[in-house]
């Protein structure tokens, strides 16, 4: 298949396609050349495969070099495409087979192996059901027997695929594919028919608020720094996703980058804005990659540049790669960091909208707002609210992992209950027992289990004094220990940390010390030892609360979130490591108490030799044991054991 680079395929775009891209009105052969792109219908054999971080993880691309391999062998005539994801990430690699006159159909966990006898099957036509996933949906072609539609499986069915719609079904590397899709038709239409005001105008009624966690009202920020009165105004896309297991936006743009790409250009546009930058941190190479290609091809064709779709407006996108900062993410420190200074937050009034990048207006908005600003263009103000709950409109994209089924990308509509991203999950892996439901992150909260039928809604959640964060949810099962969690979240911040201010930079260290003070047992039980150890748990809770309060910018605001949520939700097993010295989950080392089972001992003193602190004795040939009071719980005598002897509790 001809590739969208090709003088050939600029030309077409340029001269035929993008003169009615606004009405939609070509003739019927440019009609029936962009079919052929939307592969509604095929002539030979497609064999697409999902290409994202998260498949390349799981070995796609030595499952695509192996489908290169067997249609080179068997002299196959047909097309590779490569995909984005569908969000089955636990599935992935996804790979999924288009012959004439039958339905795209899909399958999952192909490895290499596998390939050869798939490909045999589907390009024949004799697909057993129990081999695919699930087939898409079609009104001319012949559907496989057997395999489930697409919008028929739980997972898609309870979704609402508004952002994700176009992921994992046109290649990201193509800008003809979007546009055959209707992408950039809100770009032309905006440029023809409306004013920077009508624009700000239209996503203020639509309701649409951040996604990167402030849930700020995206409409109201645009018109703040449109009323600023310069000379030059900057949009800035904050694609540099931060939370550890976090992926909402790093998927969205190595599937459908030429959406972000558009809603960049019609936020710019929105705000007077003739410069725009991508931010982005410098170890995701392929998310950099496909945003580069996917600015590149805009270029090409005139959609990006000087006088664009000949509406007189200009706009050059530039990416800058971050060093991969967690601060970064706060406002100010970004614009500190683009403008090559270390990234540290300043102190507001004056915002970004009025004093940012080089001293001139400037908006953030992160990857997923973007994007919903074509869909909000085309199908009007009045649709877009009309999507989600009284107070959070349209749809919100979450990527859930953890001790979750299955780990996925989902899109859900305000409004629904938080128990909806588990059930999409599938729950917890089998045999476990669901703990909570942790959104946003090291600066977010985790949910219990009488607290997932509230409603996914900002203004609701924080009512009841939870935040939803950016999008980022792990699934806790009872293998977690809530301790040995939070003093995870408050090491990464203290680590990532930038050391402005004090209550930040000493309190985070000191409340990490704290907790880890109270995850493993004291040297001793005598003198001032076990009185700091309690003075410092007294303290923990009031530090928290100071560092909220008193911090410079959001990182240090947030920081004791999932603190004083834990203490709320679970503080008997707080008050277990702290009384009793007992995890559990027998998850902190230095809290586990080993023993041998004298049953199964054989006396072979392999365990002894390893002690690190000659906690064990006995003779040997007969059962061992442990002196308790010497034990570090190291687990060295665990792992040596060949006879499954020892035991922790």
């Amino acid at each position: 298949m001809s590739r969208c680079s090709s003088k050939q395929m600029v030309s077409f775009i340029k001269d035929e396609v993008i003169p009615n891209l606004h009405t939609g009105n070509w003739n019927d052969e440019i009609k029936e050349r962009l079919d052929s792109f939307r592969r509604e219908s095929v002539r030979q054999p497609v064999v697409y495969v999902g290409i994202t971080t998260s498949s390349i993880v799981a070995g796609a691309i030595n499952t695509r070099e192996a489908i290169e391999q067997y249609l080179d062998d068997n002299a196959v005539d047909a097309d590779l495409v490569c995909v984005g994801s569908h969000g089955l990430c636990s599935h992935e690699p996804i790979v999924e087979v288009q012959i004439p006159g039958k339905t795209r159909v899909a399958f999952g966990n192909v490895t290499p192996d596998r390939v050869s006898t798939l490909l045999d099957a589907a390009i024949n036509g004799f697909v057993q059901p129990e081999q695919a996933m699930f087939q898409y949906y079609s009104d001319i072609l012949e559907p496989w027997v057997g395999i489930p539609f697409m919008q028929d499986l739980p997972f898609f069915k309870n979704q609402k695929r508004i952002l994700l719609k176009n992921a994992g079904v046109i290649s990201p590397d193509s800008i003809v594919d979007y546009i055959a899709l209707g992408g950039f038709r809100a770009l032309a239409t905006t440029l023809r028919k409306y004013t920077f005001d009508d624009v700000c105008r239209m996503v203020e009624e639509s309701g649409l608020r951040g996604r990167g966690g402030g849930a700020y009202p995206t409409g109201t920020k645009w018109r703040n720094a449109l009323q600023v009165a310069t000379t030059e105004r900057y949009l800035i896309c904050n694609a540099d996703e931060s939370d550890p297991g976090g992926f909402m936006d790093r998927l969205l743009v190595e599937s459908d980058p030429f959406r972000v790409v558009e809603g960049i250009v019609l936020s710019a546009y929105a705000i007077g804005a003739n410069r725009a930058i991508v931010y982005i941190r410098n170890r995701y190479n392929l998310t950099v990659e496909r945003i580069k290609n996917a600015i590149d091809q805009a270029y090409e064709v005139g959609l990006l540049g000087f006088d664009i779709l000949g509406s007189g407006y200009s706009l050059d996108i530039e990416i800058r790669q971050g060093p991969g900062a967690y601060v970064c993410g706060e406002e100010t420190a970004l614009i500190k960091s683009i403008e090559g200074k270390r990234g540290m937050p300043s102190i507001k009034p004056p915002f970004p909208t009025e004093w940012g990048f080089n001293g001139k207006p400037t908006v953030i908005n992160n990857v997923e707002t973007l994007a919903n600003i074509p869909d909000i263009i085309l199908n009007g103000a009045e649709w877009y609210s009309s999507i989600g709950s009284q107070t959070s409109k349209g749809t919100k994209i979450f990527s859930v992992n953890g001790n979750a089924a299955q780990t996925c990308l989902v899109e859900v509509d305000f409004g629904k209950p938080l128990s909806t991203l588990l059930d999409l999950a599938g729950g917890v892996k089998e045999g476990r027992e669901f703990k909570a439901l942790h959104l946003g992150g090291p600066s977010g909260m985790s949910i219990t289990k009488d607290e997932l039928g509230y409603p996914i809604d900002f203004d609701e959640l924080r009512e009841k004094g939870i935040t939803l964060g950016s999008g980022s949810v792990q699934v806790l099962d009872n293998t977690v220990c809530m301790v040995d969690l939070v003093k995870y979240f408050m090491h990464f911040i203290r680590n990532e940390s930038c050391g402005k201010c004090i209550p930040c930079r000493e309190g985070s260290n000191r409340m990490y010390q704290i907790l880890d003070n109270i995850s493993k047992r004291p040297v001793s039980n005598e003198g001032h030892t076990t009185l700091e150890r309690f003075k410092g748990v007294i303290q923990l809770e009031t530090l928290a609360e100071v560092m909220r309060d008193t911090s410079l910018c959001g990182l240090g605001q947030t920081a004791s979130r999932p603190l004083l949520k834990a203490l709320k939700s679970f503080r008997d097993e707080f008050e277990e490591h702290i009384f009793d010295r007992k995890c559990r989950a027998s998850v902190c080392r230095d809290l586990r108490t080993f023993y041998i089972d004298v049953d199964k001992c054989t006396g072979c003193t392999a365990c002894a030799k390893k002690c690190p602190t000659n906690a064990i004795f006995g003779t040997p040939r007969t059962p061992y044991f442990i002196v308790e009071e010497r034990c570090i719980g190291c687990g060295i005598c665990q792992e040596t054991c060949k006879f499954s002897a020892v035991y922790f509790k």
